[in-house]
């Protein structure tokens, strides 16, 4: 009997129903499933394809995890000049663009529309009978880079149009928009980072820009990238529309994620609308740097023009920015997990969006000598997508005549081994196996609630473990005993019974959590999942290739190669053996301990004052429920005493 012709038919009502969950979900903020029914739409889809391979579409929901790497990215050519906006940055600068306008339209009020001025990266997309075949950056405004791929595997963006109401799917459209990362996702990619022993990105922008510029989009793939639109270029079966407004709400119809916005009446209402909207920015979930003010009707658009590269009928009205200036009291070197040394200034503190910053990460040397900060310098400084104290600029004309540029350690400040470049040659790390800074950070790391969820053992506790010598390697935490754990400063009793506890019940735990918990670097909590469903037994890595590790969903060349030395050092098959004879067992499949899974990412085009800082996840039992908060990595400083970096 001929099952194909069953299984197209339900390969297509199932891309039929992702697509519109996934407009519920990122265009309308109303979800109707949870995460859990989501997933197994798509893997029902999944199978089907796999058994089916003549059923995958370009516009499969399946087909965003990203295709084969590029050498270079192709030149795209826009239709229409990608233009920049022009700058103002207070009250007499908007005076002077509005006089301006209703001088060159003879009218005594214009009615503008106000959007949040994202802080990210300019792109156009391209859509031909309805799925999305193209997208390019601005480049130069004429010419861009052909980034298709890496746009492909952005969630918010959908692969082919959802029209709503009726609307008809143009033959050709092409819209404008901007790429970004949200701050909550900023935080999380930046904690991934810090927990594979990566480098931190300095700023959400970075991030965006980086990451859509990735030559292998399974590397865009795995940053959260998100999309807004915010204008239609006239194109075949794309209708007029007499406003700007009226054209934002097309886009929604189509299925598209746009931009908040909100209407202002002349010069005062824009005022007002600026007021509110500076007075929110912190609330808002993604960065902005400013409002754009656009005027609304379409036809004085067309005949006030544009001026070069820049529109006459918009500008973007700037935020004064938060930075203050403080002194660089001193710049010391924290030592991570993975080895990373980090410098890190000491700062006078100072208020800086009304949160207290005393210290800011340096990132690594070369980020140290870009700035070219020293000891005694007076800086500005800023809170980078609100989670990261950041140096911006140095007052050079106020640096100390006898100042001095800094001298990064060729040895580790707390063991003394010696300090050595990555192979990337962006990171330095400590090369001591038996380092004290770096043994405190893994069996915190080891303990944290995603990992084996040991109650009560934190940062002091783990300092205390390590530098009393009853804990040199995982294993020893299960050798503990009341005794000896009564010996610790401050331990009493019950806290020691608590935390024995404790650690008797993390050994019923994941094969996730426990392949997360051994702290392989660029193995972050969904490459352990990924991992874990495809070895099930943690020893049957003992002898898995580079080539089986290759095949596992997510995992790069270069993280294969990490995974695959990790188990083959005799060292490491030792310490899991060793864990293992302790009684941890890592069940193959999820337990009730797991921590469920993060929330999908969506976009809402709701009013932009009032908004809320976090997103709801999909529905559970009928109601939206929110992400749980992640707690934050943080690496010990040289003296063992300093154990926080700011966030």
């Amino acid at each position: 009997m001929d099952t194909f012709p069953k299984a197209e038919a339900r390969a297509r009502a199932l891309r039929q129903e992702l697509a519109h969950h996934n407009h519920r979900y990122y265009v309308l903020d109303a979800p109707e499933i949870s995460d859990a029914q989501y997933d197994t739409l798509m893997r029902e889809l999944q199978g089907l394809e796999e058994q089916h391979p003549q059923l995958v579409t370009p516009d499969s929901p399946t087909q965003r995890v990203g295709g084969a790497a590029v050498e270079d990215f192709g030149q795209v050519v826009h239709t229409t000049q990608m233009l920049s906006l022009a700058n103002i940055f207070d009250d007499a600068g908007l005076t002077e663009f509005d006089d301006r306008i209703r001088k060159l339209t003879g009218l005594s009020q214009v009615g503008y529309v106000c959007e949040p001025k994202l802080d990210g990266l300019a792109i156009s997309l391209r859509f031909e009978d309805g799925r999305f075949v193209q997208g390019a950056t601005r480049g130069d405004g004429t010419t861009g880079e052909d980034v298709t791929g890496n746009l492909r595997t952005i969630k918010s963006l959908p692969l082919e149009l959802f029209p709503q109401d009726g609307v008809k799917v143009p033959r050709r459209l092409e819209v404008r928009g901007e790429v970004f990362i949200r701050k909550e996702d900023f935080r999380k990619l930046n904690e991934k980072r810090e927990e594979a022993g990566e480098s931190l990105f300095a700023n959400p922008r970075n991030a965006a820009a980086g990451s859509l510029r990735q030559l292998d989009p399974k590397e865009t793939a795995a940053r959260p990238l998100s999309v807004y639109l915010y204008e239609c270029v006239p194109g075949d079966g794309v209708p007029a529309f007499k406003t700007h407004t009226q054209k934002l709400e097309y886009l929604k119809t189509l299925g598209l994620p746009i931009n908040r916005y909100q209407h202002a009446d002349g010069a005062d209402g824009v005022r007002q609308r600026y007021d509110e909207s500076l007075k929110g920015r912190h609330a808002l979930p993604f960065e902005v740097d400013g409002m754009v003010v656009k005027v609304d009707d379409e036809d004085l658009r067309r005949r006030l023009g544009q001026v070069s590269k820049s529109p006459r009928w918009a500008v973007a009205y700037k935020f004064p920015p938060e930075e203050e200036s403080t002194t660089v009291e001193d710049i010391g070197i924290q030592v991570g997990r993975t080895g990373a040394l980090t410098p890190v200034a000491h700062l006078k503190p100072v208020k800086v969006g009304g949160v207290t910053v005393s210290r800011a990460t340096l990132h690594n040397e070369d980020e140290l000598r870009r700035k070219n900060v020293r000891k005694g310098d007076t800086v500005f400084v800023r809170r980078a997508g609100d989670v990261i104290p950041e140096i911006v600029s140095v007052v050079l004309s106020k640096r100390p005549e006898d100042s001095q540029p800094f001298t990064f350690p060729t040895h580790c400040p707390v063991c003394g081994a010696v300090a050595a470049k990555d192979e990337d040659g962006a990171i330095i790390r400590c090369t001591g196996a038996s380092c004290p800074a770096q043994l405190v950070e893994k069996v915190r790391h080891f303990a944290s609630r995603i990992a084996m969820d040991i109650e009560g053992l934190g940062d002091k506790l783990a300092m205390q473990l390590v530098t009393s010598g009853q804990v040199k390697t995982f294993a020893d935490l299960f050798a503990l005993t009341r005794d000896s754990l009564l010996k610790l400063e401050r331990m009493g009793e019950k806290s020691a019974d608590n935390l024995l506890a404790s650690i008797e019940g993390s050994k019923a735990t994941t094969q996730r959590r426990f392949l997360y918990s051994l702290g392989i670097r660029h193995v972050g909590d969904s490459t352990a999942r990924a991992l874990a469903e495809a070895f099930p037994e943690v020893k049957s890595l003992f002898t898995a290739s580079l080539e089986d590790i290759s095949r596992v969903k997510d995992v790069g060349p270069v993280m294969a190669q990490v995974i695959h030395t990790f188990f083959q050092e005799p060292q490491n098959q030792a310490a899991i053996q060793a864990l293992l004879d302790a009684g941890v067992h890592p069940a193959p499949r999820r337990s009730p301990r797991a921590a469920p899974s993060w929330a999908r990412r969506w976009c809402s085009p709701a009013p932009w004052s009032g908004l809320r800082a976090s997103r709801p996840r999909r529905k559970s039992n009928g109601a939206a429920v929110r992400s749980p908060e992640v707690s934050r990595a943080r690496p010990i400083s040289s003296s063992l005493a300093r154990t926080r970096v700011p966030s």
